[in-house]
Order: structure tokens, then C-alpha cells, then sequence
């Protein structure tokens, strides 16, 4: 199965302001900040640095302002990332009008997303693994939490390899006309 087309990803909210994701797993403290991390670079080798803003959350609350978990950071640091700075936080109800595109690591945090939104733009809720092509696995990141080195790592590579599509899409979505999509002054403020 090919990966889904940029036609298939929502269509921004507000055009010309800054296209927001939102990566979520459970708690936030493993596999959504460490694709917060990889798709943010993925997006800026794209030229598309300021024209997608990406955050992560979790859909429970057991880890709210904790750090990365200390395998998830040591995991990115072997591949020259940075997680230091990241602070879990919990995906309120309010975001789901305020993001363009919503990816969950599995289909629980998928399914807890979609009870959330109550039918309203379920389109804009997928599976980041579905939407990056990882067929394979069926579209779930399996949650590395309380593995070792070797979990952790698989998760990275799953991650690493869903990224780039989800950037191309992303790109094509966003530069139908070729031109860069970070190019205006929209395009290069932040989330609130």
C-alpha cells in the first residue's frame, strides 16, 4: 500500500498562517515528543521551518511537566537530537480546533482522540504511522516505555522513516505552486 497522497491530508484552517501538528501518545513522555523532535527536522531539510508547526501531547495526565523519559532522550542523542528541553503536557479537548492535522501514535490514543472530537473533524485525526506509510506495522508506534536501548531505538527508526513522508505530503500540500511555503510572514510565526 502506497503512502496516503498530500490530497488526502486536511486542508489548512487558516490559509497562510502556519499549518499546526499535533503528535500525540499516552503520556508524552516517549514516542510523541521523540516524532516532535524527528519531524521537526525532517520539516526543516524540507524548507518548510515556520510554515508547519509541530507540538506533541498525551492523552493522560501521569506525566504532565515531567521530561523525556531518560531512554526516549538517550535514543536521540545517539542520532544527534536533542530532548532536553521537552515537558510533557496533556491534549486538551480545546486543540482539536486549533490544529490542522492530529497524529496518534496508536489506535488507543486514536480512538480516545476521536471520543474527544465526538465525530467533529475526525478527518483531521490519524495515525502517524498510517499517514507516514508504515504499513507494515499496521500505522502503530508500539509504545517503548519501561523497554531498554533496543525498543527505543526500533521506535526511532519507525519514526525516522515515517517523517519524510509525512513532510513530502506535508510539502505538497502546502507548495502546490512550487514556491516555498515558509516565504511569507504568516508562514513564519509560531503556535500559540
Amino acid at each position: 500500500m502506497a503512502p496516503s497522497s498530500a490530497a488526502e491530508l486536511p486542508s489548512p484552517r487558516e490559509p497562510g498562517a502556519p499549518y499546526r501538528v499535533c503528535l500525540v501518545c499516552l503520556g508524552n513522555i516517549c514516542r510523541s515528543p521523540m516524532a516532535e523532535t524527528v519531524l521537526r527536522a525532517e520539516l526543516a531539510v524540507a524548507g518548510l521551518d515556520g510554515a508547519v508547526v509541530v507540538d506533541s501531547a498525551g492523552t493522560g495526565d501521569w506525566h504532565v511537566g515531567d521530561a523525556m523519559d531518560p531512554g526516549a532522550r538517550a535514543a536521540l542523542a545517539s542520532r544527534g537530537f536533542d530532548g532536553s528541553a521537552h515537558r510533557a503536557r496533556q491534549f486538551q479537548p480545546s486543540w482539536l480546533a486549533r490544529r490542522d492535522l492530529i497524529l496518534a501514535m496508536d489506535a488507543r490514543n486514536l480512538a480516545d482522540l476521536r471520543r474527544m472530537a465526538r465525530s467533529q473533524g475526525d478527518d483531521r485525526i490519524r495515525l502517524f504511522g498510517e499517514v507516514g506509510g508504515l504499513t507494515e506495522v499496521g500505522g502503530d508506534i508500539p509504545d517503548p516505555w519501561g523497554g531498554g536501548a533496543d525498543e527505543f531505538g526500533h521506535v526511532l527508526d519507525l519514526l525516522s522513516t515515517a517523517a519524510p513522508v509525512i513532510a513530502g505530503q506535508l510539502a505538497r500540500l502546502l507548495e502546490p505552486d512550487g514556491r516555498p511555503a515558509g516565504g511569507s510572514e504568516a508562514g513564519r510565526r509560531g503556535a500559540p
